[in-house]
Parts: C-alpha cells; structure tokens; sequence
C-alpha cells in the first residue's frame, strides 16, 4: 500500500516529534539524576575510562539532536545524528549483553524498568524509526544514496563504540590511574534495622550474628541476628 503525500508528512511529523520527546526526557533525566548516571557509566564495562566525559556529551548531543530535528533546515541532518547515536546505544548494549563480564543496571527514568533485552529492541526500533522518517524526507538524493549514506553512519557508529570499549579495557587494565570499577549490586539487600543512636561501631561477628558497640554506652553489646533482629546485652 502507497502512502499519500498527506499521511507521508504525518509519518514523517510523528516519528520527528517522537525523537525530540524521546530525546529532551531522556537529557532532562539524566541531568535530574547525573550523579547516578555518571556513577553507572563509571560502573560500565564499556567506559568506565571516559564516565566524566561522556556523561556530559551524551546529554549534550541528545539535547543537540532535537534542536536540529525541531528546526526543519537542520531536520535531516539531526535524524542522521539521531541514527548514529541510536546505532550507538544499541552496539553498546550488544556488546554489554554478549561481551562483558557483568551486567551493569540500566539507564534512568522510565527506561530503567526495561531489561537490557527489551532496551536494545527499543532502540532498534527508533533506529528504524531514524531510518523511515529520512527516507520520507524529501531530497535530490536517490534511494540508493541514502542507503549508502545509512550504512556509512551506521559503520561509524559501531566502530566508535567498539574504539571506546577497547580504549577503555586497555586504560582500565594496562594504564590504570586509580580508576576502580565494582560490579553493580555485588550485596543484596535483605532487610534493615534503625539503630536509633549513632556511636555505634563493629565489634565482631559470628556465622549468624554481628556484634556492636557504643562509645556512649560501653557497657552495652548490642546483637544482630541474620532475622535483623536486635537484641542488648550488658557487660558485667
């Protein structure tokens, strides 16, 4: 089936709209949350080299993109940027699913609800998304062009993503200054207890208990059992 001229524009306008709501939440959240989300770049196996600067460019392009896809004389080139970057995301995740020792957790927002899995076939659908509203752009360029031009983005994209990885193994193993990444929720969290009083400190441990003191009351011993329950003793 043909699309009209008329429901072509339509297409083209909502997967554009689409792409500049997906990208102003997706900045707007992570400067919201940029603490946590430097810290799981931090904790990426990726790029755990680059976290500092690559938490400020990722929002600084996402917010780039949809100013030039908002402006129809910078449309077409932000939804080949939008491509690219999706591209990007979807070789990282790729590469996290299939290449890394561990999984870190995943983006911010309503994002990180979705498993890595459901992640990459989000983004692969605004890839194509990308890919759908350049070809009902209106150009001088034929088909085949615009093809070639997808595909040479495309290739860019994954290549910067696997550069990036490899920059960053070889800094993290080799040319290490002090950098340290720890997998992501390496502890469970079972249960808590409010202590109610600071002061506390260990004071030792068994198989199924733990042992604090208090500076302020040094004749107390205070039990945790692996119920989190506390129970006092005094010494005597």
């Amino acid at each position: 089936m043909k699309l009209t001229a008329t429901n072509r524009e339509k297409l083209k306008s909502t997967i554009n709209y689409l792409f500049i709501l997906l990208f102003v939440y997706a900045a707007v959240s992570k400067t919201l949350d940029f603490q946590n989300f430097q810290a799981q770049l931090g904790l990426s196996p990726l790029l755990s080299a680059f976290a500092d600067y690559v938490s400020i460019g990722v929002i600084l392009v996402e917010v780039l993109i949809a100013v030039l896809i908002a402006i129809p004389r910078f449309r077409l080139i932000g939804l080949y940027s939008a491509f690219s970057l999706m591209v990007m995301f979807s070789t990282y995740i790729f590469i996290i699913l299939n290449y890394s020792s561990f999984i870190p957790c995943s983006c911010g927002g309503i994002l990180e609800k979705m498993t890595w899995k459901q992640h990459l076939i989000f983004n692969l659908i605004f890839v194509l998304l990308a890919a759908t509203s350049i070809a009902l752009t209106k150009t001088k360029a034929p088909t085949k062009n615009i093809l070639i031009r997808l595909g040479g983005c495309a290739l860019l994209s994954v290549a910067v993503v696997a550069v990036l990885f490899l920059m960053s193994e070889e800094m993290i193993q080799h040319k290490n200054s002090f950098i340290r990444r720890f997998p992501h929720a390496a502890a469970t969290k079972t249960g808590e207890i409010d202590l109610k009083y600071s002061g506390y400190y260990f004071a030792g441990a068994t198989s199924d208990k733990i042992y604090l003191a208090n500076y302020t009351a040094p004749l107390q011993i205070s039990v945790i059992d692996s119920n989190i329950r506390q129970n006092n003793h005094f010494a005597y």
